[in-house]
């Protein structure tokens, strides 16, 4: 159904990098959130007024707010497809970053009154009348958001949408809280127990749950979080896969925003290559990385030595000293200047931040090991900390 959905109302819903169908995602998750929502809010509202229900009341309230959502999303899908202007070069893509998370504290927002109300039934509690038409429309309830949880995660992964993760999240913690309620409220009429205000307070949970989860996966990205080493991985195959390059370093992904993402990093070229091939090489690999990852690629050339086995002898040396010290650690930009008397060995170290030696004590430890090996070389000793593990 969900593909039939997309076929009928996404035009080229199969080109989830172009932002303007990202927004018809966004549009399509939008309404059918809304047009369900107010659905299952009406039939709730119903079934608690007929039982005198303060938990079905509340999961009404619930739905309620899970159209507000929908609301939101719509409008943030919208406002994040317009084109970058003046004041915004890198587009407005982290607004739907921004609605998640605003779906995220509506969310705990109804958690939290839901669990007020549940306390006070618990400390005042009433009859409560489970009649089969309730029955029906928690039933019915079920069934929709388990389906409406599916859809909207298929959405997710097809367009990596933290804001439509969200919201099948919510989606299917609605599920498990109204079964939860449905259960609940029939062992309770057959026990003559009263458990309407415990039930509230576990439907409470759940929501305050899934909130905090959804809440996370939007503050993530907004914060900065490292790329997928998939896509890391994939990338790095791509680059290599061209001979004239001999290595890469310093890989940095920045994301504005679902398919807006621009990257950089440093591309090793040998020393004697010809310039003008070699800048022809590197143009043609950004172009490349645009049109298969959608992502605006900006490369620096590094010029190394490759032919002079000396030189090959010293790194191949240096590379084997850090990795004893760190298995984690790698060399770049590594350069050597001799002299009368002693030689220098220039180079970057690339770090992890899980590395247990601070930048000082790695040079140090660095330096020492190298002196132990050749004391006629000197360690000159960037430290660089990754942004991709």
């Amino acid at each position: 159904m969900t593909e039939q959905l997309l076929r009928r109302f996404v035009k080229d819903y199969q080109n989830t990098g172009d932002p303007a169908v990202r927004e018809r995602y966004g549009r399509l998750s939008g309404v059918v959130g809304i047009l369900l929502n107010l659905l299952l809010s009406g039939g709730k509202f119903l079934a608690g007024a007929v039982t005198g229900s303060i938990s079905i009341m509340a999961d009404a309230f619930n739905n309620l707010s899970d159209a507000g959502s929908s609301v939101v999303t719509l409008v943030g899908f919208r406002l994040a497809g317009q084109k970058a202007d003046r004041e915004h070069p890198f587009g407005h893509g982290r607004i739907e970053y921004l609605a998640g998370l605003l779906v995220s504290l509506l969310i705990l927002m109804v958690g939290v009154e839901l669990g007020k109300s549940s306390i006070e039934k618990i400390l005042h509690p009433q009859p409560v009348e489970f009649s089969p038409l309730s029955a029906a429309i928690l039933a019915a309830s079920v069934a929709v958001k388990l389906w409406m949880s599916r859809f909207n995660r298929a959405l997710s992964r097809r367009i990596h949408s933290s804001a439509m993760a969200a919201t099948a999240t919510d989606s299917l913690s609605d599920a498990v809280a109204t079964a939860t309620l449905l259960i609940g409220l029939a062992a309770g009429q057959l026990l003559h127990l009263p458990l309407d205000g415990w039930l509230g307070v576990a439907v409470a949970v759940f929501i305050l749950r899934a909130g905090w989860g959804a809440a996370k996966d939007t503050i993530d990205p907004l914060l900065g979080k490292p790329p997928d080493p998939e896509l890391v991985k994939a990338i790095e195959q791509t680059v290599l896969a061209h001979p004239q390059v001999v290595g890469m370093h310093d890989l940095i992904i920045h994301d504005y925003g679902p398919g807006r993402a621009m990257m950089s990093f440093h591309a090793e070229v040998p020393m004697d290559a010809n310039i003008l091939e070699a800048h022809d090489i590197i143009d043609h690999i950004e172009r490349e990385l645009m049109d298969k990852f959608h992502i605006l690629t900006s490369i620096h050339m590094d010029p190394i030595v490759t032919n002079d086995q000396q030189v090959n002898d010293r790194r191949t040396m240096v590379e084997r000293i850090v990795q004893e010290i760190h298995p984690d650690l790698t060399i770049h930009d590594f350069r050597m200047t001799g002299g009368p008397y002693h030689t220098n060995l220039i180079f970057d170290v690339a770090a992890p931040h899980g590395c247990p030696l601070g930048d000082e004590e790695l040079r140090d430890t660095i330096s020492r090991r190298i002196q132990a090996e050749d004391s006629n070389c000197y360690a000159v000793i960037q430290v660089d900390h990754l942004f991709v593990e």
